[in-house]
């Protein structure tokens, strides 16, 4: 999915299905013989189809499916135990077309069989609790299976908005969706689930869609945001970018991020280090420019400051933070910075009220103790509490983890594609605070900074893993010249 895209949750959806026309044929046909068309291709070797119908609308997709892959002569064999008299009006007419075609059920999966693909029609986005039986137990023995599932507009078990497994939840190879994406098939559990994304919008027209409150963010929505540099330029023209951290023991989370800046284009980078006894120079990356973290904000030529990686939560520590949030310049906080704001209401009312830009990027735990809740509250809705960490400190903010929420005090919001397991490592997040700060720097908004940044930071561990390294070991160090070669490849139209 190179292009753009938005994303609508399940109360968006439900609205768009209920505004369209009657339209013949209806959605569910087209559903159906969209999903037929691509089980078509999966399928591929001549082996039977098991079509698994649920008990509601996304089951009289499955057997509209069904419908169309027998009257392609595929052998077709469809479990369903609903009762035909209690499916939904479209769910019933498709059950008794398929009857009419000649189709039977059967009334619970076989245990074995040599199925060339597994249509997944049991639930669809409305679900909201776990699978009961026998449902729960029908997924248990497909994932078992070692057919190829194909999912029908989410996998069954999947919470469409938070995407969150709600218990017994059908790990798909393919999932097609219909007519627009969903939060949960992007971040939290979804993509552990969802196998390979396919979309189709069933003939739609873009005009029937209400204004996305969400998208899709990608190489396509942010690669034009960095730009070849004139050739007559000089290092001032691209900001300075001054990172406020490394305490003692966490020297190196300061000059990851640092080196990151660096990598990401600023023209300069300053490192205010806590550490008493701290290094003055970075041997490996003699360019950046040790200072005491006193001078920093005093530093007439910064440009944006990159507080909290390595920052502690010293006295010492908290007066560099106050300093920092009361500059008139962009702000980006991760780590240490946000715990101490977490933590001193003080802080948090000093950060809401900023004229310049701030930017946060909080993994989950952080999250939630500036939301002042539990990890698993904020995991249950990741979207909505990226929002309210925006709204709450007027800043663009970045809710790190599978599909990173990217959200700014007014909609739209964004779910990053980007990254793997690699990126759980430590210090990976230090460098995406240097880039995001570099982008700063080099005049981007914030809204773009953030978005280019952690789409970039994502690819780059994607490349990594693709010349065979990680995602097992990547180092946050690995990173940074991924990063850099992305960087100059979206500018000047590079080949990978």
């Amino acid at each position: 999915m190179s292009e753009p895209l938005p994303i609508y949750p399940t109360a968006g959806i439900r609205a768009l299905e209920a505004a369209l026309p009657a339209a013949r044929p209806s959605l569910m046909e087209r559903a159906g013989l969209a999903a037929a068309e691509l089980a078509r291709d999966l399928a591929g070797d001549g082996r039977p189809i098991l079509v698994l119908a649920g008990p509601g609308n996304n089951g009289g997709d499955a057997l509209v499916a069904a419908r169309h892959l027998k009257a392609w002569f595929h052998r077709v064999e469809v479990v369903c135990a609903a009762d035909p008299a209690r499916l939904p009006p479209d769910a019933a007419a498709a059950f008794a077309a398929w009857q009419r075609a000649g189709g039977g059920c059967l009334t619970e999966p076989p245990r074995r069989g040599d199925w060339g693909l597994i249509i997944d029609g049991l639930f669809g986005i409305g679900l909201t609790r776990a699978l009961g039986e026998p449902y729960g137990t029908w997924v248990s023995r497909i994932n078992d299976h070692s057919a190829p599932i194909l999912a029908l507009d989410i996998p069954s078990g999947l919470d469409a908005d938070s995407g969150l497994a709600l218990g017994p939840t059908v790990r798909a190879r393919h999932t097609l969706t219909f007519l627009a994406l969903k939060p949960g098939l992007l971040t939290a559990d979804g993509p552990d689930h969802c196998g390979k994304l396919h979309l189709r919008t069933l003939n739609v027209p873009p005009s029937s869609f209400p204004p996305a409150p969400g998208w899709l963010l990608n190489a396509a929505m942010v690669r034009g945001f960095v730009r070849p540099r004139p050739l007559n330029s000089h290092k001032g023209q691209f900001g300075s970018v001054a990172v406020l951290g490394g305490a003692p023991g966490m020297t190196g989370a300061a000059l990851l991020a640092a080196r990151g800046a660096l990598a990401a284009g600023a023209g300069r980078v300053y490192v205010g280090l806590l550490h008493e006894a701290a290094l003055t120079v970075d041997c490996l990356q003699p360019e950046l420019m040790l200072r005491p973290p006193a001078t920093l904000p005093d530093l007439a030529s910064v440009s944006v400051i990159a507080a909290g990686p390595g920052l502690g939560t010293s006295a010492a520590a908290v007066a560099h933070l106050e300093a920092a949030i009361g500059r008139t310049v962009p702000l980006v906080l991760d780590a240490d910075a946000l715990n101490l704001i977490a933590a001193e209401p003080a802080l948090q009312e000093a950060v809401s009220r900023r004229s310049a830009p701030t930017l946060m990027t909080p993994h989950p735990a952080e999250a939630a103790r500036l939301l002042d809740t539990t990890v698993e509250a904020v995991q249950r809705q990741r979207v909505e509490a990226a929002s309210r960490l925006a709204a709450r400190f007027n800043a663009w903010v970045a809710l790190k983890g599978v599909g990173t929420v990217c959200a700014g005090p007014t909609a739209p919001w964004f779910i990053n594609t980007s990254g793997n397991p690699g990126l759980a490592s430590a210090g990976t997040g230090d460098v995406l605070t240097g880039i995001v700060a570099a982008l700063l720097a080099q005049g981007l908004g914030p809204r773009e900074a953030l978005l280019a940044g952690v789409h970039v930071h994502g690819l780059a561990a994607d490349r990594l893993v693709e010349q065979g390294i990680g995602p097992i070991g990547l180092t946050a160090s690995e990173l940074i010249g991924a990063v850099r070669r992305l960087l100059n490849e979206w500018a000047y139209g590079l080949s990978p």
